[in-house]
């Protein structure tokens, strides 16, 4: 499948790098290629061409080109970003396509722990479907960190939980048996329509004191029934 991932960080990195590793067509989409080609190494990660030079199935693009050449797109970027990213991809490029959504409105303007942009009555999924009614936003796999999404057996060999939401039933389970079935995920939830991702964005501040507490990100909760 050709599959548009939005979003250069940690996120749309460990997403890329599984995607091709199953066998789908990837471009990374990126505000600016040749900046990204020379980003150097954080904290959170090796510089952009170290990781490039280990997933060279991964292409490189623009927001558009990446939304053009997917069939299923998601989003990476930074939930104060987002909105701007999916404007530089383009209407047209978008209308239609399914839009996995893991971005979070997190601030980090004053320091850690984030605070949120948007919550209790809306959220960042909601007002990007709001934007762009043709497409089929469905909100999952925010409330892990990144290597979890792609990986859910690195935590208690994949007994946890994923959530999804979203207005579209048939956009829902075309993701939801992408997350089973690609990503091995074992439990998925539906918490119904878009709207439920306030709920999902608005764990985060609890996530964030979580890792905190335990003072690694390698965790998630599991739904008992």
């Amino acid at each position: 499948m050709d599959i548009g991932v939005l979003g250069s960080g940690m996120v749309g990195q460990a997403i890329s790098a599984k995607l091709v590793d199953l066998g789908h067509s990837v471009i990374l989409g990126t505000r600016d290629v040749e900046r990204l080609k020379m980003r150097p190494a954080t904290e959170r990660g090796p510089a952009f061409a170290e990781w490039h030079a280990q997933h060279p199935a991964v292409r490189l693009g623009t927001f558009a080109e990446a939304a053009a050449h997917g069939e299923i797109l998601f989003n990476c970027t930074s939930g104060q970003g987002s909105l701007n990213a999916l404007e530089m991809a383009g209407q047209t490029a978008l209308n239609g396509k399914v839009l996995i959504d893991i971005s979070n409105p997190l601030d980090f303007s004053h320091g850690m722990p984030p605070s949120l942009t948007v919550c209790n009555t809306d959220s960042l999924a909601e007002q990007i479907q709001r934007a762009y009614p043709s497409v089929k936003v469905v909100k999952t796999l925010n409330t892990v960190t990144a290597p979890v999404m792609v990986n859910p057996a690195s935590v208690a060999n994949g007994d946890h939980t994923m959530f999804v939401s979203g207005d579209d039933a048939n956009a829902k389970a075309q993701v939801v048996d992408l997350l089973k079935s690609e990503f091995g995920w074992q439990d998925v939830i539906d918490l119904g329509g878009i709207s439920a991702a306030r709920g999902m964005e608005m764990y985060l501040p609890l996530w964030v004191s979580l890792m905190g507490a335990q003072g690694t990100p390698m965790f998630n909760v599991k739904i008992a029934r």
